[in-house]
């Protein structure tokens, strides 16, 4: 008799990984692949994060901190709010995660039970949804477009015939890169409240924009869940560090789910993690590097007929409508790697009712890369039509 396997791991997969794994594969074989599937910096971290992780290793006995984090990474945090939002964030309302992908687990757990419903924009990042599913707690998919920029809006909120519990909010967002205005999230914000619907607001990306910076749901709903990273604007992905600002009625449960789940965020990648914030002139050379390639990529797709696009506002995407050259992303991305050697994801990854005909490129690489992957596509492309 077989035994007994859970119902709450089965849940789709995350496809980017399976397009990476596929990719890797190809390398292992001898031949070249061009990595437009990652949402992830190409750069180290920051000399001065890589120095005082140095300095840890030699002197600190790297023990378990308590469950919210070292008290000065926590201040470091609060700092951020004040400095880049003129926001005052009590300390004791900063909670260090093990990468944000901890924070939405917590941040799960701490507001929602099994059965709830939380809205969530489509296309979005598939982890919000998969997670959500392992918990029993059901995702609401909202059907964002061009002409929402692909990010909910308050009538979206109002058309839903049931009880909402929760919205999640990302700005800049995975896989479109497009971002809510500060009236507009002003506007959710407000929605959430009238509704007595939870928000949570995924900030990983700020610090990634190309014209106005990224605004913290702080300032209009201090009951909000924010939930931010060190992986994206400071370049320290496999460091697994991230943070949460957590409302107060929350703090005890998210605490005590915190010491059960993994007791402490990583001490070593926290006392790095304190330097971040000194290291912007590097930082901020990341980010310019960012904005050229995303100038290639964006003139380069259009040379080559890929015109259907989201604004790319911040983050390092372009979310690309490829429907009149395929119904099946899927296919479409496996057959354009093994023929190419470029390597991008498909949409359906993000939305599964529309992404059958998107594309989701990432701009984090060298540019070189990006030249070339253009260039190749451009090539496959004149024989697929």
């Amino acid at each position: 008799m077989p035994l007994k396997i859970s119902d709450r791991g089965a849940v789709p997969p995350f496809i980017v990984m399976d397009v990476l794994r596929a990719a890797n594969q190809r390398q292992a074989e001898g031949r070249d692949v061009l990595h437009l599937e990652l949402g992830q910096p190409a750069t180290s971290a920051p000399q001065g994060v890589i120095a005082a992780a140095k300095r840890a290793i030699d002197t600190d006995p790297i023990g378990y901190t308590e469950a919210f984090g070292l008290p000065e990474l926590r201040q470091r945090i609060a700092g951020w709010y004040k400095s880049e939002y003129d926001v005052d964030v009590p300390t004791d309302r900063i909670v260090v995660t093990t990468g944000s992908s901890a924070g939405f687990v917590l941040a799960f757990l701490s507001a929602f039970d099994a059965g709830d419903r939380i809205a969530l924009a489509d296309p979005g990042y598939p982890g919000y949804r998969n997670i959500l599913l392992s918990m029993n707690v059901r995702p609401v998919g909202l059907a964002a477009s061009q002409e929402t920029r692909f990010q909910p809006v308050p009538e979206m909120l109002d058309g839903e015939k049931d009880a909402l519990d929760g919205l999640i909010v990302a700005s800049p967002s995975n896989p479109a890169g497009t971002m809510i205005s500060a009236p507009e999230l002003e506007r959710l914000a407000d929605a959430c409240r009238e509704q007595e619907i939870r928000l949570i607001s995924d900030e990983i990306y700020h610090g990634i924009c190309y014209g106005e910076p990224g605004e913290t749901a702080l300032k209009f709903d201090q009951r909000s869940i924010i939930i931010s990273s060190f992986s994206k604007y400071f370049s320290m992905t496999g460091w697994r560090i991230g943070w949460m600002v957590v409302p107060e009625e929350l703090l005890r449960s998210v605490e005590c789910l915190a010491q059960n789940i993994y007791i402490s965020a990583p001490t070593l990648s926290q006392l790095a993690a304190i330097a971040a914030f000194d290291c912007r002139e590097e930082l901020d050379r990341n980010v310019a590097r960012y904005a050229a390639n995303r100038t290639v990529l964006l003139d380069g797709l259009s040379e080559i007929g890929l015109n259907r696009r989201a604004p790319a506002d911040g983050a390092f995407y372009v979310y690309a409508d490829v429907g009149d050259l395929t119904n099946d992303s899927e296919a479409f991305c496996r057959t354009l790697l093994n023929e190419t050697g470029v390597a991008i994801t498909p949409g359906i990854d993000f939305d599964p009712g529309r992404g059958n005909r998107y594309i989701r490129l990432s701009f984090s690489g060298a540019t070189g890369d990006i030249e070339k992957a253009v260039e190749r596509m451009g090539d496959w492309l004149s024989r697929y039509r």
